[in-house]
């Protein structure tokens, strides 16, 4: 039944956002985003329901965002989990996507060896479930989370905030992330994490032939919105 859903067999249903990652420089990260980088970064977000239950029924949601840094597209592509071991490995269903914490599951590659991401909700518009009424509510009110980043097995240290300012009317079929070619500076995906991932790129893509990744010339535009 999931294969089926066109154009995306998980996370069909979503909302895409606009706003702000501001960076903020941590000695418990070496990854160059947190050093050289500008401090203001334009991103656009997608807000989604993994499994696409009705509004009203709790889901596992996702959380994908892309900016632009030094020229090159970065993604990160987080899902509702719990916080510590094992849950931050562990998909988790919500009501509300402002009670999630959203991590990246699966980890990178750094200097300092593997790399866990996350995000939760420091200040909220009153997110609903149905996300008609998501794109309502961030309009009226700045979704803001903070990022965090994480050993596999160690405490979350605070990386930067994230403030979602604006909704588009529609959902946008064409948009796509892909963390293993637009990774966080400073990072690289784990050979055998790609492995994992890349048979579900390669469907997505296959059942939207024609499809690019697109998000990077919006998320750099400057100036607020």
């Amino acid at each position: 039944m999931l294969l089926a859903r066109r154009p995306r067999p998980i996370h069909s249903r979503g909302a895409v956002l606009d706003g702000w990652l501001t960076l903020r420089p941590s000695p418990h990260l070496t990854v160059a985003w947190s050093q050289s980088s500008p401090s203001a970064i334009r991103v656009v977000a997608r807000l989604s329901r993994s499994i696409g239950l009705p509004d009203g029924v709790p889901d596992v949601y996702g959380l994908a965002l892309r900016g632009v840094i030094d020229g090159r597209t970065v993604d990160l592509q987080l899902s509702a989990t719990g916080v510590g071991v094992p849950g931050r490995f562990l998909l988790a269903p919500h009501l509300t996507p402002e009670l999630a914490t959203y991590s990246s599951i699966l980890p990178v590659r750094t200097d300092r060896g593997p790399m866990l991401f996350c995000a939760r909700t420091i200040q909220t518009p009153g997110l609903p479930a149905d996300l008609p009424a998501i794109r309502q509510a961030v309009r009226r009110e700045p979704w803001r989370l903070r990022l965090y980043a994480a050993s596999p097995r160690g405490r979350w240290h605070p990386i930067g905030e994230i403030a979602l300012d604006a909704a588009r009317s529609e959902d946008d079929p064409t948009l796509r992330f892909d963390v293993d070619r637009h990774p966080v500076p400073g990072t690289e995906p784990y050979g055998w994490v790609a492995a994992l991932r890349q048979p579900a790129y390669r469907l997505a893509q296959r059942r939207h032939p024609g499809t690019r990744p697109r998000g990077a010339d919006a998320a750099n535009a400057e100036g607020p919105r």
